[in-house]
């Protein structure tokens, strides 16, 4: 019996594994042909995106998701390691049972919503009060900073939370204040887990289709600043997909091959970190 369910288990495993090679395949048969023909260096650093001219140039994409991406981590990450700071350590215990469900509960509420409420009352309020069309870099960056909070906070506190109590002791025990010890105590005990958990942010940030969509402002240019609207890789596949044809529609899957290089990236930095001590 041990032995049939050992090989069940494997069997499961392995199936997993068949299942992202044969997406991973899918997406490579139908993607590279059109970046051979149109070369390497034009597919990833033309700026001009015209499928009916027979132009793939994906750079526009690209710049906005890195812009949109950096924003959402300039803003997410501080808020999101100082709340876990304060679940983990200074928080009473009834906050912390009402705070961290709360923040938990945002990863489960649809993009969508995110996204209605990016456009009902985020970008009117940057183009009344920043200027610029609202739809935006900045508003995609606000939108996904709080998308990926519920990822960095979670993480986070585990690592905190997994640090030896004699650390802490220990520096107040010397006459470090409370502040000595988080910052030179247990934030680099506990810095590994934090990077982890802001990669695996980023990685969401990178995946973010219909909120982006919404709040972005979809445009197929490479933006000059922060109230700029923009496109991001993803939007771009989801926003074109449903009508593409030819060309047109291996150039989409050929922006998921950069998309899934990019995901794997962050994924082996993840680990990578994770795995590292400071």
């Amino acid at each position: 019996m041990d032995r049939w369910i050992a090989r069940l288990l494997f069997l499961a495993a392995c199936s997993s594994t068949a299942v992202l090679a044969a997406i991973a395949i899918f997406i490579f048969k139908e993607g590279v042909p059109i970046m051979a023909r149109s070369g390497l260096g034009n597919f990833l650093f033309g700026t001009t995106w015209a499928p009916l001219a027979g132009q793939f140039g994906i750079l526009p994409f690209i710049v906005g998701s890195l812009l949109v991406t950096a924003g959402a981590l300039a803003l997410g990450v501080p808020l999101g390691v100082a709340c876990a700071f304060y679940l983990a350590e200074f928080a009473p215990r009834q906050w912390v049972s009402v705070l961290k469900p709360a923040i938990e509960l945002l990863a489960g509420i649809p993009s969508v919503v995110y996204g209605f409420m990016g456009v009902m009352w985020l970008a009117p309020l940057i183009r009344r009060h920043l200027g610029g069309p609202g739809l935006s870099i900045l508003a995609a960056s606000c939108v996904l900073a709080i998308m990926i909070l519920p990822t960095i906070v979670g993480v986070s506190v585990d690592s905190i939370q997994a640090i030896s109590r004699r650390y802490k002791e220990g520096a107040l025990a010397l006459g470090a204040t409370d502040w000595q010890t988080l910052w030179r105590v247990q934030w680099p005990a506990a810095r590994s887990g934090i990077l982890a958990g802001v990669i695996l942010g980023m990685g969401r940030a990178v995946g973010e289709t219909m909120a982006v969509i919404m709040v972005s402002g979809n445009a197929t240019q490479i933006p000059n600043s922060i109230l700029d609207s923009a496109r991001t890789l993803t939007a771009n596949i989801a926003i074109e997909m449903g009508y593409a044809v030819g060309e047109h529609r291996q150039a989409l899957f050929a922006t998921g091959v950069v998309l899934f290089f990019f995901i794997m990236i962050l994924n082996a930095i993840a680990l990578r970190v994770a795995r590292r001590r400071f």
